[in-house]
């Protein structure tokens, strides 16, 4: 045997169990667990946004908008959400809702709402980041690329 053959010593008794495809179907459905929860409420309140209940009306009044920004702001938020949902655009409608969300939570700020009315957009964000992080590998890629040596 010459120093350039290579010596190779199989290495199958010597690993642990191969479970990667375990921990990836539950970190997928994971994901899409979030996502769907996030996203059912998300299409829920703009679509309270658009039929505008009386609750729905005093209360964007009680932040400061006019009654006729309703409408549109349900809009805004309903096409970020189908952005969100949609594999190929999930990103882009999560930075979407992520600015939508920091609009309420600033809003909130100047209504000098509860506590709990501030932060809930916050671990709302948080949620549908997470979905995401989980169901879409390439996130992951895209902010933490590998750098090979």
């Amino acid at each position: 045997m010459t120093t350039a053959q290579a010596i190779t010593i199989p290495l199958e008794n010597t690993r642990m169990p191969n479970n990667t495809n375990e921990v990836a179907r539950k970190r997928l459905w994971t994901g899409r667990v979030l996502t769907g929860l996030s996203g059912a409420f998300l299409i829920f309140d703009g679509a309270m946004k658009l039929a505008k209940p009386r609750v729905v009306v005093e209360a964007t009044k009680q932040l400061g908008f006019p009654e006729s920004t309703i409408v549109g702001i349900g809009a805004v938020l309903l096409v970020c959400t189908l952005l969100y949902l949609i594999p190929r655009t999930s990103i882009l409608g999560a930075v979407l809702l992520t600015g939508y969300l920091g609009g309420a939570v600033a809003s909130n700020v100047r209504a000098e709402q509860p506590v709990f009315n501030i932060v809930f957009p916050i671990i709302f964000a948080c949620i549908a980041w997470g979905g995401l992080w989980l169901r879409q590998p390439r996130l992951e890629r895209l902010l933490f690329p590998k750098h090979e040596a």
